[in-house]
This record gives C-alpha cells, structure tokens and sequence, in this order.
C-alpha cells in the first residue's frame, strides 16, 4: 500500500497541503469539476499556503474527523443558499437536532440546535441497516459469504420441522433488498420472541423470495445475525475495525436482541458527522485516505436500483416521493441521482453524487419526505459546477445562524405557588405505572422534580433560562417506537409556569429524536400530573400509555 505524507503540514504557524493533496484532498481520484474546483482555488501540484483568502481549515478536530472545513463559497455552494435552508426549517413542522452538509470533500456547514450538540451520538433507527448493509459488504470482500448464499445455510439449529420451497430459496440477496416475500413485516413477531432467528425461520413466506417489496426490519436483523454466524463478532465489533475506526467514529453503540445479536435494523447510535463521513466513503466509492475499504464494485452493486417500491399511479409517484425511486441494499434511491440510509423521525445519510455532495441529518419530524424537499428546494439549487465568488456578508450571517441554532426556548416565568409546594411530597393515588410520590424543589435555577416508586427515587433537573444536564432511568423514559431499554439515559430539561398553577417542564433525550411533555397543574394543596411523549404528539398509532397522576400533600 502505497504510503501518503500527511495532507497538511504546519510551517511557520501557517498549514498547507503537500504535493500529494490536490490528488487526496477527497480521498479518491477526482472528477472533472472537483479538478477545475481546485484549479481555479490556485491548488496546483505544488503546496500553496493557506495565509491567504481561501479559508479551508484543517484545525486538530478536522485532523480528528478527517474531513476538511471549506468555506460555501470556495466549494460552489451558496451561503445564501444555505441560510434559505435553514430560515425554511425554522419556518417548518420539522424539529432539527444535527446537520452537516460536505461538498468536494469539505464540510462547508455544520450546526446543532440546542441542547442537542456535536459530541453527542443520535439514535439512528433504520439508517443503521446501511451500516448493517456495508458489514454484509465487508463478509462478502473478505470470502465469508456470497449474495446467492441460501439463509437457511447459516442456522441449521433453527429451521421449523418443515422448510418450505420459499424459505429454501431465500438468499443473502432477498434480505438485502427487502424481498423476503413476507406478507407483513416480521419485526413485531420476532421481537416478541426469545430466538428471533428462530421465529423469522418459522413464519410462512407468501411470495417467492426477491419478487416483491415489503420494509421488513426482521430481515436486517437477519443480516445482523448471518454476520455474527460467520465472522463470530456483532455487527458493531465486526465493523470497528474495518469502518468505524477508518473514519474515526467513536464510541458506536448498538442495541442487541436477547441472544446478543446487534439488532441490524434499527439500534445503532453515532454522531451526525459520522453520517457524513459514512456518506462520504460511499461518495468515494469505498476509498478512505488512499485506502479501498470497501471494493468500488461492492459500493456501485449495493448502492444502484435493485426492487421497484409498489404503488398506486407509480409514475406520479416517481416525480414526487423519494420512496419509489428503487431499492438498493438497505439503501433507498433518491430523485436527482441520488441515494440515502434513512431512519425514522428523520435520521438521513444522502449522497450526491452529481454535486459530489453529503448531507447529513438528525431531526424528528413526521413528514419524512417534507425533510427531502428542502433538501432538493434549497440546497440543491445552491450547488454550482465552479466555484463562486467570496460573499462575506453571507458567510458571516451563515456562521452566526449556525453557531446560535437552538430549539425554541420556553419563555421563564414565575409563580407564587412555587414558594407553597416546593419541598413538600405529594402522595400520589394508586395507579398503573406504580408511582406513591412527587416532589417539587424550586430555586432561582430552576426545579428538582422527583418521582419516587416503591424502591426508587428518579429525580429530573430543569432549568429555568437554559437546559440542566442529568441522567434518568425513570421509567417509561425514553420514548421510543422500537424494543429494548435504555435506561439509563441522559436527558437536558428546562421547565417554566404556563400560569401561576400550571407548571410545564420539557425533558429532552438528546441522544434520541425524542422529549417529553411534562404538565403539572395544581389547585390548593392537589396536583395532577400528565406525560406527553413526542411520539404520542406526532402519531395516533403510538399513544401515551404513562397514567394521568393525581395526588395531595397530606395534611
């Protein structure tokens, strides 16, 4: 392997690039506009100083990251653009949480609303089956299975008493493209399960393997479960070596199911810029710093049009909805020529190959599609083929939006009636979730609301002008429409008084899409208590199942 000098070198206080970095800088032979992008930057082959306008940093956290910050501007992008981008997010139904946008192999933007923040990892969803997809990709390069390879090959201990002709012909190929031929998605089913590869083997398949297209999360959790089979590691230690270390993604977390089996579909949690550095290999084709980690052929084969989605006007739908533009590998194509691992509420890896672009995505809303559009209405358009010229204007009102991004705050209030009940334990009426008391602490700083069961306090801080850090395992906590605890959790809460007897706290799980909706109403020496989830708020099919409490100070 061919060995590299470091990208950037410093030299008297200044950095540059070394003559191999025109030809590195995004980590892969360059196309036609990158090279004019450069050479019209005045990069030629010899290493040009960086003390002058074009502000492409490469600080100690880029080095980290590996991935170069450019300006809009000098990557062809519109900072102008940019702010249309997010003036129309915060004019939306759409809650952002992280957002990074590359192009040419730099990070021309990147912002986090608080309390959600750069360091922490974000539950991904179903944009873990692309990493589920790339460990497939992994076991087949290194001779450990093939796409043709029949499932039920890999768990001889787990077939039912009869193994049908659809189940026999089953391959590596059909859980990939989501062609099992189920007649609904097997995730609910297995997961009620103790052995999910067991209760997936055992159910009927309906149409022949790799005919139709149905979403099954069962099926990545197969995938999960053939990897581990043969390589003898989870998902996640099997592909620590091979990607997230590569790239420097830290601290990769994957729930599992309860034989150990990283669940594949859903589960995974890393940073926003880990998406994008995970797009950005997949932009490259598999080359990471002169390395092919994966194989070019392995990267186009699970990235190009694989099953049409069914639908009702399909041709209407091609020109509207980024969910009929084909199937991959556990990847969805996109209109424009695009591509993405998605997961739900919002969690988006898209890749742009035409603008040789990445955009990566945290958020919760409920219009998945809505997300899309104002990727292809704002930022999409705000791409150009060369280089623009230097907008400092709107640089500056870029990076001043970006660095002051937070969720709408709460206005702080006060009220008397904190003076009455701080301190004082309400003795909670018999209900489902086993809850005896609550307790109020009020200070300038905000509250220490407490609710304590038969063995345990959970206390929750909020703050009352900004967001208080802590950590919870109180139950029913963190909302999720997926199985599996994760408790506990962390969570920044911030609480204010609607009215002088109505005090409101909102309870953050910043390592999630999701919060909470805490109202406490009192009347003389009487509170009632209601929970409200962000799921619950957005979707009549997951409602809140946490009781209404009701109880008293005694006299």
């Amino acid at each position: 392997m061919r060995r590299y000098r470091p990208i950037v070198q410093r030299k008297s206080g200044n950095f540059r690039l070394n003559s191999a970095a025109v030809s590195i800088l995004s980590l892969q032979p360059m196309p036609l506009h990158r090279r004019t992008f450069l050479k019209q930057l005045g990069l030629g082959a010899a290493g040009l100083n960086f003390a002058g306008a074009f502000h492409l940093t490469y600080s100690a956290e880029a080095a980290d990251h590996l991935l170069l910050h450019s300006t809009p501007e000098a990557a062809g992008v519109s900072s102008a653009g940019i702010l249309s981008f997010l003036q129309a997010v915060a004019g939306s139904k759409h809650e952002f949480h992280g957002f990074v946008m590359v192009r040419h192999g730099g990070i021309i933007a990147e912002g986090w609303w608080r309390p959600y923040r750069p360091s922490a990892p974000h539950m991904l969803y179903s944009m873990s089956k692309s990493f589920t997809s790339s460990a497939v990709g992994f076991a087949v390069t290194e001779g450990l299975l093939t796409t043709d390879a029949t499932v039920i090959s890999f768990f001889p201990d787990d077939l039912p008493p009869t193994i049908s002709d659809r189940l026999a012909a089953l391959r590596v190929k059909d859980l990939l493209t989501m062609s099992v031929g189920h007649a609904k998605d097997s995730t609910p089913i297995i997961t009620k399960q103790e052995n999910w590869v067991k209760a997936f083997l055992g159910l009927p398949i309906a149409h022949d393997p790799g005919t139709v297209f149905l979403y099954n999360s069962g099926a990545t959790y197969m995938l999960s479960a053939i990897v581990q089979k043969v390589s003898g590691k989870t998902v996640r230690d099997y592909l620590r070596p091979r990607l997230f270390e590569p790239l420097k993604i830290s601290n990769p977390s994957w729930e599992t199911c309860p034989r150990g089996i990283n669940t594949g579909g859903w589960g995974l949690s890393v940073q926003t810029d880990s998406l994008a550095k995970f797009g950005q290999l997949y932009l490259q084709k598999g080359m990471w710093r002169g390395h092919q980690l994966l194989p070019e052929a392995w990267v186009h084969e699970a990235t190009s049009f694989k099953i049409q989605q069914p639908g009702a006007d399909l041709e209407k739908l091609k020109r509207t909805s980024d969910w009929h533009q084909g199937y991959c590998y556990q990847f969805w194509r996109c209109r424009h020529n695009a591509f993405r691992g998605d997961g739900a509420f919002g969690q988006y890896t898209i890749v742009m190959p035409d603008q040789d672009a990445v955009i990566a995505i945290n958020s919760e809303t409920s219009d998945m599609q809505g997300i899309l559009n104002l990727v292809w209405d704002h930022l999409l358009p705000a791409m150009n083929d060369n280089p623009l010229p230097a907008d400092a204007a709107s640089q500056a009102q870029l990076k001043h939006t970006l660095a002051s991004l937070a969720l709408p705050p709460t206005t702080a209030q006060s009220s008397p009636t904190a003076a009455k009940i701080s301190g004082k334990d309400f003795q909670i009426e018999s209900n489902s979730a086993g809850v005896r008391a609550v307790r109020f602490d009020f200070s300038r700083a905000g509250c220490k609301f407490t609710l304590s069961d038969a063995s345990q306090q959970f206390p929750v801080r909020c703050g009352a002008e900004d967001w208080v850090d802590g950590v919870t395992s109180m139950p029913g906590t963190p909302p999720k429409i997926t199985v599996g605890n994760l408790l506990p959790v962390k969570v920044a809460a911030r609480g204010t008084w609607q009215d002088d007897n109505t005090w409101v706290m909102t309870w953050r799980y910043y390592e999630t899409p999701h919060h909470d909706t805490v109202t406490c109403r009192f009347d003389s020496d009487g509170v009632k208590i209601e929970f409200l989830n962000s799921i619950a708020q957005k979707s009549s099919s997951h409602p809140e199942i946490r009781p209404v409490l009701t109880g008293r100070i005694p006299s």
